[in-house]
């Protein structure tokens, strides 16, 4: 399983999300500070779920950040975050 497939499979089984896109950004980074081999490094993240109602931005990211601690432990290095409750979906 890739970092992309386990960062969905966390948050997936955490949040149950109603809205959960995750892209791998890692090829617009080459070169840059973090960035790899083979990529896996940057991820871009856009999740809806009813566990962030009430909750403010900060909140939210860590959250997420909390959830993924072990990825950001083997090689996560940034991970672009727009997270938001039911309340504020578009």
């Amino acid at each position: 399983m890739n970092r992309l497939e386990r960062i969905r499979r966390i948050l997936d089984e955490a949040l149950s999300p109603t809205v959960l896109e995750v892209f791998d950004d890692s090829h617009l980074h080459a070169g840059h500070s973090g960035a790899r081999e083979g990529g896996e490094t940057h991820y871009r993240l856009e999740i809806v779920s009813a566990a962030f109602a009430d909750k403010s931005r900060v909140a939210r990211e860590r959250m997420i950040h909390g959830l993924l601690a072990d990825e950001f432990s083997n090689g996560l290095h940034a991970l672009s975050i727009k997270a938001r409750g039911p309340e504020q979906q578009s």
